[in-house]
C-alpha cells in the first residue's frame, strides 16, 4: 500500500499526499485545488513537493496548481483534452507516468463522464479517480454521456478488487444513504454505513475504500445486478434490460434524491 495522507480542502475535498519510497522528503499532490492547505502540509510534514497529478479540470481539483507551480519547479501532468493551468506533461489513457525523484510510477486511464477528459491515475495498488468514482457512488455527468460514465465506470471494475479507492470527496455517508434506498436488503451496505458513521464521528475519512467494498455496495458499479435493474425498472415504471439504461436511471434519481 502506498503512503498516501488526505488532505482536506473546501467543504469536502480531498487533496492526496503520495511520498514515495526513493525520497520520503519529497512528496506528489493529486488534485490540488486549493494551494493553501497544500503549502501548510508541507510545512507541518518538512517535505517538499515533487510532482503534481490532476484528473480533471474542475477548479476545486486543480485551482491550487499556479501558486504550488510557482514555489516548486516540478512537473505538473494532466488530462491531455482539457485546460489545466501550467500543465508539463499531457497525459493520455495508456501512458506510463514515471516520477523518479520519487520512485514511483502510474499508468493513466481514460474514464470520461463527469468530464470529456477525465484521466485517473493507477499504480502501486492503488486508483486515484478523482470525481469518476465515489464510495458508494459516482460524478454527476457534467460533460460525458451515460454509456461513457458507465464504460468508464466498468473498466474500474475490472481492476484489481484489492485496489484503495481514492476519490475527491467525502460524500460516503450520503452516498450510501441513496445506496441504501436503490437496495434496502444490501446488508454489506447498511455495515458500511455504521462503519462510515463511526469513522467521521472520529473526525476521521471514510476514504480510501477498496474497489471490492464498492462492488459490493455501490449501485453504480451494479447495474448488472437483478436488485439494481429492478429498483431501476420501478422507479420508471417500466422494465429496463440495457445496464446503460439502468446506469442513466439511478444516475437522474440520485440527481434528485435528497
Amino acid at each position: 500500500m502506498l503512503d498516501v495522507t488526505p488532505v482536506r480542502a473546501f467543504s469536502d475535498n480531498y487533496i492526496w499526499v503520495i511520498r514515495g519510497p526513493v525520497s520520503p522528503e519529497r512528496v506528489a499532490v493529486v488534485d490540488p485545488g486549493d494551494a493553501a492547505p497544500v503549502f501548510d502540509y508541507l510545512k507541518r510534514a518538512r517535505v517538499e513537493l515533487g510532482a503534481i497529478l490532476v484528473t480533471h479540470h474542475h477548479r476545486d481539483h486543480c485551482g491550487g496548481v499556479t501558486a504550488l507551480k510557482e514555489s516548486f519547479d516540478v512537473p505538473v501532468i494532466g488530462p491531455a483534452s482539457e485546460e489545466i493551468p501550467r500543465r508539463t506533461r499531457a497525459a493520455r489513457g495508456g501512458d506510463r507516468i514515471p516520477l523518479e525523484a520519487l520512485g514511483l510510477e502510474f499508468d493513466v486511464l481514460d474514464i470520461p463522464g463527469h468530464t470529456r477528459g477525465h484521466i485517473a491515475f493507477y499504480g502501486h495498488g492503488s486508483l486515484f479517480c478523482g470525481d469518476t468514482l465515489f464510495s458508494a457512488g459516482c460524478g454527476r455527468l457534467f460533460e460525458g454521456t451515460a454509456a461513457q460514465m458507465s464504460g468508464s465506470l466498468q473498466a474500474l471494475r475490472n481492476l484489481a478488487p484489492e485496489t484503495y479507492v481514492y476519490c475527491g470527496h467525502e460524500y460516503t455517508a450520503s452516498n450510501l444513504r441513496f445506496a441504501r434506498t436503490v437496495e434496502p436488503g444490501n446488508a454489506r451496505a447498511a455495515r458500511y454505513a455504521e462503519e462510515s458513521q463511526a469513522l467521521l464521528a472520529q473526525g476521521r475519512p471514510t476514504l480510501p475504500s477498496t474497489l471490492a467494498l464498492e462492488i459490493e455496495v455501490n449501485p453504480f458499479l451494479r447495474c448488472e445486478t437483478t436488485t439494481v435493474r429492478q429498483a431501476a425498472s420501478d422507479h420508471v415504471g417500466h422494465p429496463l434490460e440495457d445496464p446503460v439504461e439502468v446506469f442513466a436511471t439511478i444516475r437522474r434519481w440520485k440527481d434528485e434524491f435528497r
